[in-house]
Parts: structure tokens; C-alpha cells; sequence
């Protein structure tokens, strides 16, 4: 009890602090309607390369570069893109090239350059036809000075649309409410792992999984369960966290299915955060899943990780047993019920676990690059079962807390 009540005061004074000094998930007034994007095609050299972009109305764009690796950032309108996967593969003087959806009514283009990169020459040019307009963006490799120049002389941080939504406001939970927040991995310009079979994106398989799961969560007598993202749209992993706090969350469970060279390896695993990982699998996979807000282009100084460092000391040790508890919680119910990967509970530093007062566990509900997992993670009456299961272990951890006097 005594443990219980010092995290719950804890919790209330960091949620103070944090108030004070991060920047606060805003509201978006109105839903234009998206540009669509509809031809797409790239050619160059290790020297130029251009690419050129048709859409069906004239789009207003800006660019940013970001640093280490070089990326080159065009922020769009919100845009539907209807391109195919082969128009824009990367070449010339891109090794990476993604694009896909910021929130707030916002896009994004995300050109990784192998080396210091400039656009030399970016405009919007009607069709011949008068059906649309063209965007094209020339690139020239230059010397690290220039880079330099160039990252001192711009304005742009990257700060602002990294943390805003269109999410309306949320009503405030009941008093006595068990608070979850279901955080469906990736979204938006960051899909996710690809599905080796029918090469369905992640951000997708963990979306309707999360949906079904707040569903039947909501249905537990006691629990308000929600979604940090309701659509494909991006949220950077800072503001994953920040929204769960925000909304008083008890609990917060980031869902995943993630890919891996071997393919023959399938099954759940269960996550939870230290500075050391367990192995080398989960010590992998939280470096690729911390690069989520890398694959969007949004700079590491946008997040204040020196509050987090300061605040995450105050109730460490008591998130983190209650996260351990979750995470063992979670196995006990699907042993026996659903496939697990061997040792199914690991720990590594994920950045999107971070909350210093919210019990949280990554899980990884099987392997997209295993056929039958990605068969099952596709499978609505699988969903549902293992969504169950999920509710049964929450109110198993939740009961245990009670127990001990929370």
C-alpha cells in the first residue's frame, strides 16, 4: 500500500513539473481536404539527383535540412499518396527515401542523403495540360561547410509540428477509473515493418489490433481504455508518452509486429524498459524502434530528454516493478493460449517507454516476416482472442494491486 501511494503522489508531482515544461498536445481546428499525389519518378547521380512529384492541386511546401544522418525535409499539406512503391525508389544521392503523414493536416517527404545534400532548385510548375501540378526538387552534393551554413542560417526546429495533433480534447476519466492508454505502434510517413507475404504495412496491423483491444478493454467493468492514435497519422514517441500522462493513464501498452531476417523465428514477446538490454534481439529492436521519430525527420533535440533523465529518478523503481508485474501479468494469460517467442519477457531502452510514472510494456504481438504470424496478426477472430486475453491480464494486474493496497 505504502508502495502504491508513493507512486500515486509521485506521479501527481512530476505530472506538475511536466505540465510546466513540455510542450502541450494542441488542437486542430478543421479537416481540409488532402492533396493527392499521384506520379512520382527520380533520376540521378551520386553528384544530382532530381525529383519530380505530380499532384492534383498546387502544393505549398517548405524545406529543412536535419543533421547526422543528413536528411532534406519537405513539409506538404496533408496528402494522400497514391504513388507507387517503385517511382521513388532511392537513388543517386538517396539511400532512404519516405513520405506519408505528420497529423494536424500535415505531410511529410523525407530525402536521407548519403552524404552533405542541398536543394539547389525547388518550385511548383503547372501540368502542360492544365490538369495539376508538378513539384520538382533538384539536388546537388556539396562540401560539410555548406551543410553547416546551412543548418545555422535556417530558423526551423522541427519542435512544433512534432508534438501537435488534431485530436480533440478528451472528457476526463472517472475518479475511480483504471486509466489504459493502447498505443498502436508506427503511423503516418512511419509505416512499420512490411509483411512478407501480402506486404501489409505495421502501422495498419497494429491500428485494428489496438481497436479491437480498446474495445474489449472497455467492456471490463472499471477500466477506460484509449487510443494515443485513432488514424494512420505520425505521433512522435515523446508525444505518445506525453498523451498517455496527459489523460491520467494507469497503464500504457505500445503494440507491435516487427520483422526479422530469420524467418523461421515467430511468436509474442513481451517488453519492458532498462538501460541494459536482455539480448541482442531486444537490444535490435529497440534501436530500430527508436527511430521512429529519425524516419520523420524530426531532430533529437525535440525531445527534452534532460527533464525526463531528472524526473525519470524520482519513481523508477516503482514504475518499474509495476511494469515487470504487467509484463508477467500478459504471459501467464497467453501461455498455453497463443504462441510465444522463447523467453518471452525482455528488456531493453525503448524511448517510447519512458513515462517515469506509468507502468508500461512493449509488446510485440509475432513477427511480420514469419508467415504464419503475419497470417494470424491479419485475422480478426485472432484479435479478438488475444485482445481478451490482454483484458484478462490486465485485470489480473490490476487486482494484484489492489490487493497490495492500491
Amino acid at each position: 500500500m505504502r508502495m502504491i501511494a508513493r507512486l500515486c503522489g509521485l506521479r501527481r508531482l512530476v505530472a506538475a513539473v511536466l505540465f510546466l515544461l513540455l510542450p502541450v498536445v494542441g488542437v486542430h481546428a478543421g479537416e481540409p481536404v488532402p492533396l493527392l499525389a499521384y506520379a512520382a519518378r527520380i533520376a540521378g547521380d551520386d553528384a544530382r539527383t532530381r525529383l519530380v512529384i505530380e499532384f492534383d492541386r498546387e502544393p505549398v511546401f517548405s524545406v529543412h535540412y536535419v543533421a547526422n544522418p543528413v536528411r532534406i525535409i519537405v513539409d506538404l499539406p496533408e496528402t494522400s499518396f497514391g504513388l507507387k512503391p517503385e517511382s521513388l525508389e532511392p537513388r543517386g544521392l538517396f539511400d532512404a527515401i519516405r513520405y506519408g503523414g505528420m497529423g494536424a493536416g500535415a505531410s511529410r517527404l523525407v530525402l536521407s542523403a548519403k552524404e552533405p545534400t542541398e536543394l539547389t532548385h525547388a518550385e511548383v510548375k503547372p501540368m502542360e495540360d492544365g490538369k495539376g501540378f508538378r513539384l520538382v526538387l533538384d539536388a546537388e552534393r556539396i562540401g560539410q561547410d555548406r551543410f553547416d551554413k546551412i543548418l545555422a542560417e535556417q530558423k526551423w526546429t522541427g519542435t512544433v509540428r512534432a508534438v501537435k495533433t488534431d485530436r480533440p480534447a478528451a472528457a476526463p476519466a472517472k475518479a475511480d477509473a483504471f486509466v489504459i492508454a493502447i498505443d498502436a505502434g508506427h503511423g503516418g510517413i512511419d509505416t512499420g515493418a512490411i509483411g512478407s507475404v501480402t506486404k501489409t504495412e505495421e502501422k495498419h496491423v497494429t491500428l485494428a489490433f489496438a481497436k479491437e483491444l480498446v474495445e474489449t478493454l472497455n467492456r471490463e467493468p472499471g477500466i477506460e481504455a484509449f487510443l494515443t492514435r485513432e488514424r494512420d497519422e505520425f505521433l512522435s514517441l515523446p508525444q505518445r508518452v506525453q498523451i498517455a500522462r496527459q489523460r491520467g493513464s494507469s497503464l500504457f501498452i505500445s503494440l507491435h509486429a516487427d520483422t526479422l531476417k530469420q524467418r523461421d523465428i515467430r511468436g509474442a514477446t513481451v517488453y519492458t524498459i532498462s538501460d541494459k538490454a536482455s539480448d541482442h534481439l531486444a537490444a535490435d529492436l529497440a534501436a530500430r524502434e527508436n527511430l521512429s521519430d529519425e524516419i520523420a525527420g524530426i531532430p533529437l533535440e525535440s525531445e527534452p530528454a534532460e527533464v525526463a533523465d531528472i524526473l525519470i529518478d524520482l519513481t523508477r523503481r516503482e514504475t518499474q516493478a509495476f511494469s515487470v508485474n504487467l509484463a508477467r501479468s500478459v504471459i501467464a494469460s497467453f501461455e498455453g493460449q497463443i504462441k510465444l517467442i522463447n523467453n518471452p519477457h525482455r528488456h531493453a531502452g525503448f524511448r517510447v517507454l519512458q513515462a517515469p510514472d506509468v507502468p508500461s510494456v512493449l509488446l510485440e504481438l509475432g513477427f511480420m516476416s514469419n508467415k504464419e504470424d503475419e497470417k494470424q496478426l491479419l485475422d480478426p477472430e485472432w484479435r479478438k482472442k488475444v485482445s481478451a486475453l490482454l483484458a484478462a491480464a490486465v485485470q489480473s494486474y490490476r487486482n494484484t494491486a489492489v490487493a497490495n493496497g492500491g
